[in-house]
């Protein structure tokens, strides 16, 4: 795993490197620290199976799957997944693993929390610095071995199964993951050999990986509170496992609306990142999305986020490019691009496109 950083700009202060120290669920109402006014920018609607704001269930195993991954990242931004080949049993045991870990007391979990500087450990996500109030959810970020993390957890019983499931779903996922990267770049008429670092991605090639854990306690005042403020995620592309609580909603244009992505039992979701959006040469979109919280139902999901390798320059693919469209975008590092998202957040993609105001020249 390369030496990523999420750490926010100087001028931005993160107050807290992990959620305040009391329990969720013994709050009869949100308080200030964590009350949100702004929650209701645009109309929430929860649309049915049929709807043209469903987000896309693609079957990997579809002799169409190439044309339908294609169309959804270009349309959409974010699709749902069924024919991915993870078992629903290690599903359910991921699912039980990340309840016990939050389950655990608070005193105890900070035995692990993340260091300042680090993007392992349990902690409020880095873009809390960017917001005056908090969210109503709690984090738990694994970059490689989840082994340091289940000795801090469980000083007195090392914890086997933990680290066991938490393996079993990485390995997993990490050749999903580049599974779909083969899928995404067959749909824009590219392949591997396109891209010098890929390698053999379809086997996960060298592809990154970071694995984050979220909890999203039930919450007395929902239309108050928020599990996770809207952003676009900084990755090629990350895999969501969500529990059968809904909480998703990614933002649909024209007009803006938050548009709900209801948990599907053995579905996947798989999102766009920036990265991606760069390679692409803006074809495909990263999507804002956002996590509610809800009255009586505590949601838990795992996100499985994947990145090229941290030496390597992303910028839009020759192939993509004519006499009439040049790249319209710089080339940036996965790091980079990571101190980019830590100083300017949801702007970060705009500050290196080609031909537009950058950044610097704002600063100045």
């Amino acid at each position: 795993m390369p030496p990523l950083s999420d750490e926010p700009h100087p001028h931005h202060t993160l107050r807290l490197h992990h959620p305040r120290h009391f329990e969720f669920e013994s709050i009869r109402e949100v308080p200030d620290s964590h009350a949100w006014s702004d929650l209701h920018d645009h109309p929430s609607i929860e649309p049915s199976g049929s709807d043209s704001d469903s987000v896309p269930v693609v079957d990997l195993a579809s002799p169409d799957a190439v044309l339908l991954v294609g169309r959804a990242c270009q349309d959409f931004g974010v699709f749902q997944i069924t024919g991915h080949g993870i078992p629903t049993d290690l599903l359910h045991r991921l699912e039980s693993q990340i309840r016990r870990l939050f389950s655990l007391p608070t005193h105890q979990k900070l035995k692990a929390a993340r260091s300042p500087g680090r993007i392992s450990g349990y902690g409020l996500v880095p873009i809390s610095s960017f917001f005056p109030k908090l969210m109503w959810s709690e984090g738990f970020t694994i970059a490689g071995s989840p082994l340091e993390h289940a000795r801090k957890l469980w000083p007195n019983e090392y914890d086997a199964e933990f680290c066991n499931v938490i393996e079993e779903y990485n390995k997993e996922m990490k050749e999903l993951a580049g599974r779909l990267m083969h899928l995404m770049l067959l749909s824009l008429g590219i392949t591997e050999e396109d891209i010098s670092w890929a390698g053999p991605i379809r086997d996960s090639g060298d592809l990154s990986t970071v694995m984050q854990l979220n909890s999203y306690p039930a919450c007395p005042e929902p239309d108050r509170a928020v599990g996770l403020a809207a952003h676009t995620d900084s990755s090629l592309l990350t895999v969501l496992y969500q529990s059968s609580t809904s909480g998703l909603q990614v933002l649909r244009p024209d007009p803006p609306r938050w548009v709900t992505v209801p948990p599907l039992p053995g579905v996947l979701i798989v999102h766009v990142g920036d990265l991606s959006h760069i390679l692409s040469n803006g074809r495909f979109r990263s999507v804002l999305h956002r996590a509610v919280v809800n009255r009586t139902h505590h949601r838990l999901s795992a996100a499985f986020i994947c990145g090229p390798p941290a030496h390597v320059k992303v910028s839009p693919i020759d192939k993509l490019l004519g006499p009439s469209q040049g790249p319209a975008y710089r080339a940036v590092t996965w790091p980079e691009y990571l101190a980019l998202k830590g100083k300017l957040f949801n702007k970060a993609l705009a500050s290196i496109k080609l031909g537009g105001e950058r950044w610097e020249d704002r600063s100045n």
